[in-house]
């Protein structure tokens, strides 16, 4: 039949006149849809179909995990997950800065003192989130919540089908009715079907929109977080915005936010929609006083529920703080385990975290004891005193609405049979209207328990909203004027975020200038504590200089890298320890070759690593393989790999030692870079043509000097040589004068 015909059809039947029209109008969409699909799309997917069943090699996921992602040609990333044998294809946008400077305006940062609740700011700080998690009206989240919330609609249909159909099949029992409750039990299985699996559907779409709606939210929150400069959010995030426990807001509250806001959807919608339709249909039969009440009833409930609930979402966001806190500590135990061994530490790390879960377990014990009053009040009213309401309502047509007829089974001939049918009827209204109330109480106490789900959800609402006003509120940090050299003029050095209104920030080294050009190496010292690596991060851009000073210098890893004096060791392969912070992808883009690496790994001395750790894409926990020496080593590997044009060393040679220092030095002279180190040996002065001082009086001066010829420097460091060897000649001479002193004393007896 053509699709004429069909609409002819429907057109000419009054009664199948709107679901024919329907059912015709989804007969054109689907079908404009499937004609638009192009043929070279159906191709595709029949590729990536046989690709998929095709087994890779282990070389090939090998490959694939080393590369870990390849470069689109609108700026996203398709990441590559080893999966089955095979290769999983992810798509990923990254957020554009445009939505993220548009989306700052609804996270103005909330007082301190706020305390979570269902108010004004509560709806306001969850539309902010709402916008992230549903971006448009087209994305599938919204499709994902359409097909839910329609299941949902059909699971209150099926309740309330359900429901008549129990009160038929009981009145043709009533009734000794055997072919109708025959009929009956057959349309109960067939209903079975597709009330199971609406059930299905629903918990699967739940976890669904909770899955998605978490990985919205993680990408956004990742792209804030993790931004590069002049953002650098994630170094900032905790001395300028003063936020800690990052990693649980990121990780444990975002999962948490979704799973309870999916829940609450299902959990507020559905009852809503069943007391909606739960009433309808039993004003019919309860009559005017009957759906008074059970107003009444609804009213009475909300009220002494709302009077005893205690504040949940407070309580659900200091559970998140202490559960934070407790997963910090192990993470910290973990992370410098090492050092916790050396001074054998565990007994007082044990002490520590103990104090920690006890915190986190007295917060959740007294969660409890103030449930105990609530979960008692509410169950008494929803199971109780609902069922005790609905005996009366259900009373309500047979005794009071509905003149009383004699119900006696004792009459016969068609008197009788007019009895049996009226003992029936009014079975099956109180078997339906029953089922109708019980499920209308199940609701109320959905209803009524989604209550204290919302104040938990409120709870990480504030949460996740101060997580994400924070990254916001964080302002970009200044960008150093374009320059071949490196300039400080008239800058303050200070801490950032440090201080009181009044006090203002800890200034470490006032009004420093200098300028450095290529070629002319410099070294900051000083004693500890006096500020001579946050000059190194005014030079890496990490902090803003104060009193309107003015940082220039090159732009760019290529222009300035720092090596800290902790190295930092990327999860990956030994490769990608080197070349970091690029990606595999980018060195094979740049044609750089693995000779020219282990040419680098001989410079640094550290050629014997490829075999003893089994090749370039052996992945392992390198922080945990490599020795401290061989760690700073491989910082200078990548400075000898990206070939900046100056190279910050904060105290990065200090496990190594002074003939292998002197070396790399050399090399990185030899290479072009400009040397500005950060250390107290005075055996590195030599690589070096200015010194600058950081005094230890308070007050942050400093003076900067030339060192002198390269002659003048050798000889200071000879002189320095010949002076540390008669220092350890001081011992031997002080055995020798009690020697003398003793024979004195001996001779004079």
């Amino acid at each position: 039949m053509s699709l004429t015909a069909v609409y002819q059809r429907a057109k000419s039947n009054p009664r199948t006149r709107r679901p024919a029209l329907l059912i015709f109008a989804i007969i054109l969409v689907l079908r404009s849809r499937l004609i638009s699909i192009p043929k070279e799309s159906v191709q595709r997917l029949l590729q990536n179909a046989r690709a998929y069943r095709q087994k890779l090699s282990p070389e090939e996921l090998n490959e694939a995990l080393q590369q870990v992602y390849v470069d689109g040609p609108d700026g996203s990333k398709t990441l590559l997950i080893p999966y089955r044998d095979n290769i999983s294809r992810v798509n990923v946008k990254p957020t554009p800065r445009s939505v993220l400077a548009k989306n700052a305006k609804q996270f103005p940062l909330i007082p301190p003192t706020h305390k979570p609740g269902l108010d004004k700011s509560f709806f306001r700080q969850f539309l902010a989130i709402l916008r992230i998690v549903f971006p448009s009206w087209t994305s599938k989240e919204v499709l994902i919540l359409v097909l839910h919330s329609l299941f949902l609609v059909a699971r209150t249909v099926l309740s309330v089908g359900v429901a008549r159909l129990d009160g038929r099949i009981v009145r043709d029992l009533v009734s000794a009715d055997g072919k109708g409750f025959l009929k009956g039990l057959g349309l109960w299985f067939a209903m079975a079907i597709p009330s199971t699996y609406t059930n299905s559907m629903i918990k699967h779409l739940q976890g669904k929109l909770s899955l998605r709606m978490r990985t919205r939210l993680s990408r956004y929150t990742n792209d804030l977080y993790l931004s590069s400069f002049p953002e650098l959010r994630y170094y900032r995030v905790g001395l300028e915005g003063g936020l800690a426990d990052v990693d649980q807001y990121i990780t444990s509250d975002i999962a948490a936010f979704c799973d309870a806001l999916a829940g609450i959807y299902g959990n507020v919608m559905k009852p809503s929609l069943d007391l909606v339709l739960f009433t309808s249909q039993l004003s019919r039969t309860l009559g005017v006083r009957g759906t008074i009440l059970l107003f009444v009833n609804y009213y009475i409930t909300a009220k002494i529920l709302r009077s005893v609930s205690p504040a949940f979402g407070r309580l659900a966001a200091v559970e998140a703080r202490l559960e934070g806190e407790y997963r910090a500590g192990m993470g910290r135990v973990g992370r410098e385990s090492e050092e916790v061994a050396f001074y054998n530490g565990g007994p007082r790390e044990r002490d520590i975290l103990w104090r920690a879960y006890l915190r986190l377990i007295k917060h959740v014990n007294s969660i409890y004891k103030i449930r105990i009053a609530y979960e008692w009040t509410e169950d008494y009213v929803i199971k109780y005193l609902w069922s005790a309401a609905g005996y009366g309502l259900i009373a309500i047509p047979v005794l009071l609405t509905r003149r009383r007829r004699n119900v006696g089974v004792q009459a016969t001939g068609a008197g009788g049979t007019e009895s049996n049918n009226e003992v029936a009827n009014r079975t099956e209204t109180y078997i339906s209207s029953r089922r109708l109330l019980l499920s209308l109480a199940d609701a109320g106490g959905r209803l009524m328990y989604a209550y204290k789900d919302l104040l938990e959800l409120a709870g990480l609402t504030t949460r996740l909203y101060t997580l994400l006003s924070t990254l916001h509120s964080l302002p970009s940090l200044p960008k150093p004027k374009p320059s071949e050299s490196v300039e400080l003029s008239h800058v303050d050095v200070s801490v950032p975020g440090f201080g009181t209104e009044t006090a203002g920030p800890m200034t470490l080294v006032k009004d420093l200038s200098l300028s450095l050009k290529p070629g002319e190496h410099l070294m900051i010292t000083g004693s500890n504590g006096v500020g001579k690596t946050a000059v190194a991060r005014v030079l890496a851009g990490l902090w803003a200089p104060r009193s309107h000073g003015q940082v220039m210098r090159p732009i760019g890893n290529k222009g300035i890298f720092v090596v800290p004096q902790r190295s930092y060791m990327v999860t990956g392969s030994l490769l990608d320890q080197i070349i970091y912070p690029h990606s595999y992808p980018q060195f094979v883009e740049s044609g750089r070759t693995h000779e020219e690496l282990m040419e680098i790994l001989t410079a640094v001395h550290l050629e014997y690593l490829p075999a003893r750790e089994g090749g370039w894409s052996t992945r392992k926990e390198w922080r945990d393989v490599l020795s401290g020496g061989e760690k700073q080593r491989m910082g200078l590997a990548r400075v000898f790999y990206h070939r900046p044009k100056y190279a910050i060393l904060d105290e990065c040679t200090s496990a190594v030692s002074s003939d292998v220092e002197g070396r790399m030095y050399e090399h990185a002279k030899s290479l072009g870079i400009t040397l500005i180190t950060i250390s107290l040996r005075p055996s590195l002065m030599k690589y070096h043509t200015q010194l600058l001082t950081i005094h230890d009086d308070g007050t942050g001066s400093w003076s900067l000097s030339k060192v002198g010829t390269a002659e003048e420097r050798m000889e200071i460091d000879r002189e320095i040589v010949a002076l540390e060897e008669k220092l350890a000649e001081v011992g031997e001479w002080e055995n020798r004068v009690k020697e003398l002193t003793r024979m004195l004393s001996v001779q004079e007896q």
